[in-house]
């Protein structure tokens, strides 16, 4: 499960800051979320549009039809056999940019953590994205998690390799088979 995940802009997020920086100039005023990102936020995915790989800004979470809330995350595993998930895994995938994501000790005292790659000042997480009553939505795939976040948690992040993020949006045959990839391991620190 993934419920928040962050998207700092310092000067060593260089990668960050030009997707931000090209969404603040396409869209002038915008409500894009920096920092800690929750449910129902606006942020940048990277998307296909015509024949382009391009930021554009969406808002995290499937509407729940009959029922409150949002739907945050689908499980890789069972995307393709679901109504609301199946064309977007096979026709519109994105990629969420981050700097790592939020989960939280399930035993003894309840910590936060904050999951990041060692040594990168990028997460890319997999992702899918529809058309909600005129509104760009995403979702965060997920997958079982690794060694490296299995104490915290059972379910981890769908995470992309920088050198992944177009083949992840362009080509079905690639996303539908990195679905069942290993996850690299994770550094995961205390956050506040």
């Amino acid at each position: 499960m993934c419920g928040r995940y962050s998207l700092f802009t310092d000067e060593e997020n260089q990668e960050i800051l030009r997707i931000v920086r090209s969404l603040d100039a396409r869209y002038p005023g915008n409500t894009m979320k920096q920092g800690e990102i929750y449910p129902t936020n606006t942020a940048p995915i990277i998307c296909r549009q015509d024949d382009k790989v391009i930021p554009e800004l969406s808002i995290w979470g499937f509407p729940r039809f009959g029922a409150k809330g949002s739907i945050i995350n689908a499980r890789s595993e069972t995307a393709d056999e679901r109504p609301m998930f199946r064309k977007s895994l096979h026709t519109r995938r994105c990629v969420i940019p981050s700097t790592g994501f939020y989960e939280w000790s399930q035993n003894g005292p309840k910590t936060k953590y904050r999951f990041h790659l060692p040594d990168e000042n990028i997460l890319y997480m997999a992702g899918i994205f529809n058309e909600f009553k005129g509104e760009n939505k995403f979702v965060i795939l997920t997958t079982g998690a690794n060694n490296s976040i299995a104490d915290v948690h059972d379910r981890m992040p769908v995470i992309l390799q920088k050198s992944m993020v177009e083949d992840w949006v362009i080509s079905e045959d690639f996303a539908l088979s990195y679905l069942h990839a290993v996850m690299p391991a994770l550094q995961r620190e205390t956050a506040s």
